[in-house]
């Protein structure tokens, strides 16, 4: 087994602070070592991993929601698993989204509630996400507010695509795992029953997603799982406009359609869900059944009562025919017929003008016109797009990392939207990749520094390393750009690093003379300071340095240089020369003639000592100054 460093995964990914956990699996903020960007790992729990079930198939799953390529799904980069002493251990390398989940965002909004046409138009963004999932046979299965994020943008990214699938096949049940239990208040009828579902359960979810961001509740609630389940299937969701009267009877009816107890009921496709949001949208009316308000079902009700007869008709529980009403009804069945056939009739009758007046055909309203796609294309060639389709044009300017400046970036509305002809249509226009100016990051670590960087947009930070003082090292020195430069987001930033100084060996100088010592030293950067000394070299000659050659020393130290005076010579050896010879012999080393003192001491006659140098002052190899005086012991032969 591999060693395991809890703190990288894959020996790629170094992993940061927890992001947030689910019922079988956490998600980690990392940082992509090789593409040198940001991440979120999600990583199956270790005790789930063990059990080969969920193993196989959190990876079979993984590899299905990597083909998911969407702008508003989360992109999948990476797949694998680390070796861990727990034994391997499957993860997903996902986009990291910077922004909310739509959860967060409810429960910080001061009104509890979403507008209803922002809660619209994220939640067409969601359909059409889900749209292609479900094209690629891909059932979500798990869509509620916490799967769902809104980026610093405002764009829509839904998250967990297919990952609830690793947990069964295509029949999660309410008693096989608690994760499914914690998100029953957006359950399908047939997931709380436990059968077979398909996309139109992800639709029924949609719906409950609708529904709680615009009223601020979800549809069902109960004092456990179980019991919010028991509602899905047996009982119908209150009109979001009961509980906000300000919603309209349109988003009742998209809510109310989506919402429907059986799947052949409801919109068959995202898209069709989508579809039905965006006319809302535009101000028009969505294919669903519009819904009559309580109080038309009270003139409703009022109109089909018979003024002949002071009688009421029996309720279904006790009848299942018209047929055995009318002959339980005693000696006058012909006019009970015609009181019910008058009923129906006037009851269709208020049906088909409710729907007339809903449709509404002599209102007069403006044709309805897609917006046409511009992205990418260049300011005046988008503009003439939309003006040629027959709106008006106002262009603002902004950000884009990813769209060159001067081309389209996007419209409101956007693509593809149903507007009225003559209307404005918004189109923006790139300028560009934000600009911000460089921080001041000299004297900041390197972590500090990039941490300063990130939160100003930029996220390619490159390091060098460069030779600094000891206060700088390990220390950001400077950095290219450099302070104060007003660069895009998306440019490199490069940090120089300190190393603190660098060192140099010290050469040995003895005999240099000392301009050449001087140049020698300053070339490697050092400081130089000379010093006279006594000393029997020729004068204007290093006699030694000081630290001493051979030693390493900080550039930008200083060295002292001993510089010989030339005022000392090497005392020679006098023994045994004459005293004309041992004079001579001081000459010759370099003494001045001076003053040699000489005495004598007795020696037997005839011996070899006599007139010669016994011994001397200073002692043979001492340095001495050439104007000393030298005393020499000469021996001289003596009877007694």
């Amino acid at each position: 087994m591999s060693d395991f460093d809890p703190h990288y995964l894959s020996e790629r990914y170094e992993l940061g602070e927890t992001l947030g956990f689910g019922g079988m699996s956490e998600v980690q903020y990392a940082r992509d070592l090789l593409l040198h960007r940001d991440v979120a790992i999600k990583v199956l729990r270790a005790d789930l991993a063990r059990d080969p079930s969920f193993y196989l198939r959190f990876r079979r799953e993984a590899q299905n929601a990597a083909k998911l390529t969407h702008p508003s799904i989360v992109q999948v980069f990476d797949t694998g698993e680390a070796d861990t002493p727990e034994g391997p251990l499957p993860f997903i390398v996902m986009e990291y989204v910077d922004g909310d989940t739509l959860r967060d965002i409810l429960r910080a909004s001061e009104s509890g509630v979403i507008a209803p046409k922002q809660a619209m138009t994220w939640m067409a963004d969601v359909a059409a996400a889900m749209d292609f999932s479900h094209r690629a046979n891909i059932v979500h299965r798990d869509m509620k507010p916490a799967n769902v994020m809104i980026d610093r943008t405002g764009a829509v990214k839904v998250m967990d695509f297919g990952i609830a699938r690793a947990m069964d096949d295509t029949s999660a049940t309410m008693t096989q795992t608690s994760a499914v239990m914690g998100t029953a208040q957006y359950l399908s009828p047939e997931q709380a029953r436990g059968i077979k579902v398909d996309p139109r359960s992800d639709i029924y979810s949609m719906g409950c997603v609708l529904f709680e961001l615009v009223t601020g509740e979800p549809p069902f609630t109960g004092d456990s799982p179980i019991a919010v389940a028991h509602q899905h299937v047996h009982e119908d969701p209150r009109r979001p406009s009961s509980i906000r009267s300000e919603l309209t009877p349109e988003l009742d009816s998209i809510v109310m359609q989506a919402m429907s107890k059986n799947p052949a009921n409801r919109y068959q496709t995202a898209a069709d869900f989508r579809s039905d949001l965006i006319k809302v949208l535009a101000g028009g009316k969505p294919s669903a059944p519009m819904l009559l308000t309580d109080q038309e079902q009270t003139d409703l009700i009022e109109s089909t009562r018979m003024p002949v007869r002071n009688e009421t008709l029996p309720s279904r529980r006790n009848s299942h025919r018209l047929a055995e009403v009318i002959e339980d009804d005693g000696p006058t069945p012909i006019h009970r017929r015609k009181g019910v056939l008058v009923a129906v009739a006037l009851l269709l009758i208020a049906v088909l003008v409710g729907g007339l007046f809903a449709w509404a055909p002599w209102s007069g309203e403006k044709t309805q016109i897609a917006v046409p796609k511009v992205a990418g294309l260049t300011a005046d060639a988008a503009k003439a797009n939309l003006q040629q389709a027959g709106f008006s044009v106002e262009e603002r300017r902004e950000a884009s990392a990813d769209i060159t400046e001067g081309l389209a970036t996007r419209t409101v509305p956007g693509d593809d939207v149903p507007t009225p002809e003559g209307s404005e249509v918004t189109l923006y226009i790139s300028s560009g990749p934000q600009r911000v100016a460089i921080p001041d990051l000299r004297g900041k670590s390197e972590s500090d520094a990039r941490s300063l960087l990130a939160t100003r947009g930029f996220k390619t930070v490159k390091t060098e390393k460069i030779e600094s003082t000891t206060a700088l090292k390990d220390k950001v020195v400077r950095s290219t750009p450099q302070t104060n430069a007003n660069v895009a987001v998306t440019s490199t930033v490069v940090l120089y690093i300190g190393t603190g100084p660098s060192e140099v060996t010290l050469p040995d100088l003895t005999g240099q003379t000392e301009d050449e010592a001087t140049t020698a030293l300053r070339q490697l950067g050092l400081e130089v300071v000379t010093v006279r000394a006594d000393s029997d070299l020729p004068e204007g000659q290093v006699v030694n340095s000081s630290p001493d050659g051979g030693t390493s020393v900080r550039v930008g130290s200083t060295v002292q240089v001993m510089i010989s005076r030339g005022n000392q010579f090497t005392v020679p050896d006098l023994k045994g020369k004459s005293t004309r010879q041992a004079q001579d012999a001081l000459v010759e080393a370099g003494w001045d003639p001076n003053t040699l003192t000489i005495r004598e001491r007795k020696v037997p006659l005839g011996s070899r000592d006599d007139a010669r140098v016994i011994s001397q002052t200073p002692p043979p190899g001492s340095k001495l100054r050439k104007n000393e005086s030298v005393t020499v012991v000469v021996g001289k032969a003596s009877l007694f």
